[in-house]
């Protein structure tokens, strides 16, 4: 079996250690699964059991004979923006500029990067304090964001409202092992409803109006919440950043009507666990919440109101794994990358799926 072992990080919220593996490229789902001859809901998934350390090898179409009636599946309906932006500097250089989050006054978080062929990587050097848009719209650089020396506050001068504007200029962002421009509709989740995600809440993309049909006609509940993820971070040193997000009061009864009753919390993608976790107390009861979180999930906090979490497979000591421990334990989630390489199961928001259940 492929071989997964832990690299302490005792700097990074206090935790032992994350899970370190060899990912070969050959794993890095370079398409969408339409691509491949495949529907949405026909990506493979493996199943972990907490409890008994059980492993299922299944496809995520199954889902709903995984979950039981009076359990309760939580996800995010932020809507991906087209937020890769070609630029050019004072002295005509081209650039990339990766839109990231939205301020409450109005500014953005931005992450300029170099062109290195096909692909984008991390900028190194000076940052430019004024850069041209598409169509005369400009950005100005205004300071590093929260002492970050990746992501940048700016300000963005454009001729109509943002998303009208980044509907015509923008692209979806899109990272190296992505060989080629995908639409905008191949990044979105079936239940977006609201734009404002730098990236793909990717852990959604498998579900089909079919799957939510059959999750509801098994008594399983679907809620949503808002929650817009900014732009990844490579680094293995960097936790996340604040994001904005949104929790209603239904889904905050729902969430706590169903662990009342017994029922599991199911939440899909990590930006899920992020926003139900900052909805609940210390008491594990979760209250609507309309603003920003910064909260990092680590094995010591641990979880409160998340029982279960769907998500896809994230890159070796990725900042999503310390999460990934608090919910599932440190033996399983090591069994399951582990598996999850010996049985070439694709990464990344195009590639295969993974189910840990208590």
């Amino acid at each position: 079996m492929s071989a997964v072992t832990i690299t302490p990080n005792a700097d990074i919220g206090g935790s032992s250690g994350r899970l370190s593996f060899d990912l070969p490229p050959r794993l890095e789902a370079a398409e969408p699964p339409e691509a491949r001859g495949l529907t949405r809901d026909a990506v493979r998934m493996l199943v972990a059991e907490r409890s008994n350390g059980r492993l299922q090898h299944t496809t995520f179409g199954m889902l709903p004979t995984f979950l039981r009636a009076g359990d309760l599946v939580v996800v995010n309906t932020s809507a991906v923006v087209p937020a890769a932006l070609t630029a050019w500097d004072d002295g005509g250089s081209k650039l990339v500029l990766h839109l990231s989050t939205r301020l409450d006054d109005g500014r953005w978080v931005v992450e300029p990067r170099r062109i290195d062929g096909r692909t984008t990587r991390r900028w190194d050097g000076p940052v430019p304090t004024h850069l041209c848009l598409a169509a005369d719209a400009r950005v100005i650089v205004d300071a590093p964001y929260l002492g970050s020396n990746r992501l940048w506050v700016a300000q963005l001068q454009l001729p109509q409202p943002v998303f009208t504007w980044l509907a015509v200029h923008g692209q979806p962002i899109r990272y190296s092992y992505v060989d080629r421009p995908w639409p905008i509709a191949a990044y979105q989740n079936v239940y977006a409803t609201e734009p404002g995600s730098a990236e793909m809440p990717s852990a959604g993309r498998p579900f089909t109006a079919e799957v939510i049909t059959r999750l509801v006609a098994k008594g399983i509940g679907v809620s949503p919440l808002v929650l817009h993820t900014g732009v990844a971070s490579l680094e293995s040193t960097e936790l996340p950043y604040p994001e904005r997000l949104r929790v209603s009061s239904t889904t905050a009864t729902r969430v706590n009507e169903t662990r009342r009753e017994g029922g599991r919390v199911i939440a899909v993608g990590t930006t899920v666990v992020r926003a139900l976790e900052t909805a609940g107390g210390d008491d594990g009861v979760v209250r609507p919440v309309d603003g920003w979180t910064d909260l990092v999930i680590t094995p010591q906090r641990g979880v409160r109101v998340v029982d279960g979490l769907l998500t896809g497979w994230h890159e070796p000591e990725a900042s999503h794994l310390l999460m990934l421990e608090a919910v599932a334990g440190r033996p399983p989630l090591e069994a399951s990358y582990a598996a999850s390489l010996q049985e070439g199961y694709l990464w990344h928001e195009f590639g295969d799926m993974h189910l840990i259940l208590p």
